[in-house]
């Protein structure tokens, strides 16, 4: 999704919407999380353009149906097909709970623009404690006063991660035919790193002698992005420093970049990987290892287990990141 703009479907570009959106990329919010916010927004004014109701002049109550509407399926949104008990809710609690969220920000950001529709998500609590993200002007002499909450919210239950044995992690390193494929899997579940911060990994980040990894916020040219805003320094281990350095003198070689995972075989040649060759490499993991995995998984381990992270078959406790000054 393109800066400042908003999608387009059965309703048409919505001008807060797009402006939300823009405000939320001049704040470098993630891309993920700006077209999340933009897809859950489209289901909001889907909603309200099937009941012709105006953004501006909701109440609660059409909060409560919009929760309700969520939750049957596609087909039956229209109010043509009759939905059964027995049939599952299209979306889950925690779905529901994110497209909420994104609601209740985008008005926030209205009201912040003079639109006062600020409480429409809200409910009273007593002052001093927690309350939305944002504070009205002269909030200072209003303390005293009752403070806003979301009130509609679906009581989730809080899903465990995901996590690879030992056996699926070394079958997905062992189902790596480059060494380069191979490191950044290793990488990952060496160090708990996400895979944006993996792809925008810089040669000056390694300290082999120190066997530390930097993790480096700064704008990349494959639009890999570092979750977190602060810098910050991880351990790692040995086999992981000699299969950086049999990548380097087996398939890097003399070639001139700064990023460590570039493209050594397509095209352009040393330009960084990007997310797209990431998971068509994890499609193809998936179907010649049999593991279903995702990228992200690899931050998930067990306190007590270790596990092969490199060629040379050396076994490695988790390591955990420590903030850098």
């Amino acid at each position: 999704m393109s800066r400042g703009r908003c999608w387009r479907t059965t309703v048409e570009p919505v001008e807060p919407v797009e402006r939300f959106l823009a405000h939320l990329s001049d704040v470098e919010r993630s891309p993920n999380t700006i077209k999340a916010y933009g897809h859950d927004l489209k289901d909001w004014f889907v909603f309200l353009t099937g009941r012709s109701l105006d953004w501006q002049a909701v109440r609660l109550d059409d909060v409560g149906e919009f929760v309700a509407w969520l939750r049957l399926p596609p087909a039956a949104r229209a109010g043509r097909v009759v939905v059964l008990p027995s049939v599952a809710s299209h979306c889950g609690e925690a779905t529901v709970n994110r497209k909420l969220a994104a609601v209740s920000a985008f008005y926030q950001h209205a009201a912040r623009n003079g639109v006062e529709l600020g409480d429409l998500l809200t409910s009273w609590q007593p002052a001093g404690r927690r309350g939305t993200a944002w504070r009205p002007f002269l909030h200072h002499l209003s303390k005293s006063r009752p403070q806003q909450r979301r009130e509609i919210r679906l009581k989730a239950q809080r899903k465990a991660p995901r996590v690879l044995a030992p056996a699926e992690v070394q079958s997905v390193l062992d189902g790596c035919v480059r060494l380069r494929d191979r490191l950044l899997f290793a990488v990952l579940h060496d160090t708990g790193m996400r895979i944006g911060e993996a792809l925008g990994l810089r040669h000056e980040d390694w300290a082999a002698a120190e066997r530390e990894v930097a993790v480096v916020p700064r704008i990349n040219d494959n639009r890999a992005r570092s979750k977190s805003g602060q810098p910050r320094t991880i351990p790692v281990s040995v086999g992981l420093v000699r299969l950086y350095a049999d990548y380097l003198h087996g398939e890097y070689g003399d070639l001139d970049s700064d990023y460590v995972f570039v493209n050594l075989w397509g095209q352009p040649r040393g330009h960084p990987v990007g997310y797209p060759a990431v998971y068509d490499l994890v499609r193809r993991l998936r179907r010649t290892t049999g593991v279903e995995f995702d990228p992200h998984w690899f931050k998930h381990k067990s306190d007590t287990c270790t596990v092969t992270t490199a060629a040379c078959g050396q076994r490695s406790p988790k390591r955990l990141a420590t903030t850098g000054s």
